[in-house]
């Protein structure tokens, strides 16, 4: 199969008919073997009363509809697993994201050898204060912690070879992060293609200012997993160990002090327990113990893993 067509959606029944016809347009005229899966988050609407509609017609359409809401990078973890394409494409279902880029996109990845290439909404019809300064900031933010040098890392318009999607795990929020994601999993042929943004033309947008603080954090979790989370020891047992090492010492450093005066000085002295030097020593070696007690679970947590569900899925068409 050519390519597999992934579009995670929430509350979008309007716009899903144009989306598909739009797409099978793109697609047959360029003679592709396609399939087009569909993973409803949630939906309150009749989205999936559409989406089934559409398979009915078209056995290259599936679907996975979720028990509930769980998130944008739930149901691209979904889809991933299902995608059988040589070439993935994802898209937000708001028609947002033109299906006319689905050619370039799959020319990038086939011929020209790239593992992932992102969308880069370069002219937005976004909210300049809700959405386009802050993704600038964000955008920014990322560059710097991962040293890819993307523009837009949360364009939902991507394109990836089938190897790259197979092995990465998409969850939490990360979907921001893919491409971070991939050059972490080995993947180094990584770029961005300027793509069209249209304005929204049914309902509202799914997404409000909340989701570039929970981006933020996302990016230091991100950038700590990148670092140290195959060997979480490698941090919290240097931290503990350093942390015990100066409590130790400066421990000891104020017992010696103390016998010194009183055995060979022969000055009284007040109790070790009345000086706060000593509580700060105990308290650093307390938490310099509590570092590296984090790091060793980190470690036993890492060797006993094991995949578990983060969403419940109620139905599937045509998979």
């Amino acid at each position: 199969m050519d390519i597999s067509v992934i579009i995670p959606l929430l509350n979008e029944d309007e716009s899903l008919q144009e989306l598909y016809d739009w797409i099978v347009r793109v697609v047959q005229s360029n003679n592709y073997s396609y399939e087009l899966i569909f993973i409803d988050d949630g939906s309150t609407d009749d989205s999936w009363k559409v989406i089934e509609k559409l398979s009915k017609k078209d056995s290259n359409v599936k679907g996975i509809k979720f028990q509930t809401n769980y998130g944008k990078s739930q149901a691209l973890n979904a889809g991933f697993k299902q995608a059988q394409g040589d070439v993935v494409i994802t898209m937000d279902a708001d028609l947002q994201d033109s299906p006319d880029e689905i050619p370039e996109l799959v020319n990038l990845i086939k011929n020209d050898g790239f593992d992932l290439i992102s969308g880069w909404k370069k002219i937005r019809y976004d909210s300049k204060i809700r959405k386009n300064i802050p993704s600038k900031l964000f955008n920014l933010a990322a560059r710097k912690t991962s040293g890819l040098k993307l523009h837009d890392f949360n364009c939902g318009l991507k394109a990836y070879s089938n190897e790259v999607v197979k092995n990465v795990d998409v969850y939490g929020e990360m979907h921001r992060y893919i491409p971070v994601l991939a050059k972490n999993a080995g993947f180094t042929k990584i770029d961005e293609k300027v793509v069209q943004h249209q304005a929204r033309k049914y309902g509202v947008t799914k997404f409000g200012m909340e989701r570039f603080v929970n981006g933020f954090l996302d990016l230091i979790t991100i950038w700590f997993l990148s670092k140290f989370g195959k060997r979480p020891m490698h941090l919290f047992g240097l931290l503990g160990s350093l942390m015990f090492a100066v409590g130790f010492i400066s421990a000891l450093y104020i017992g010696i002090t103390k016998l010194l005066r009183l055995f060979y000085y022969h000055t009284p002295t007040r109790l070790i327990t009345e000086n706060p030097w000593f509580y700060i020593a105990l308290t650093t070696m307390i938490i310099g113990t509590l570092f590296f007690l984090s790091g060793f679970l980190g470690e036993l947590i890492l060797r006993s893993k094991r995949d578990t569900n983060r969403y419940k899925i109620k139905k599937k068409i045509n998979l």
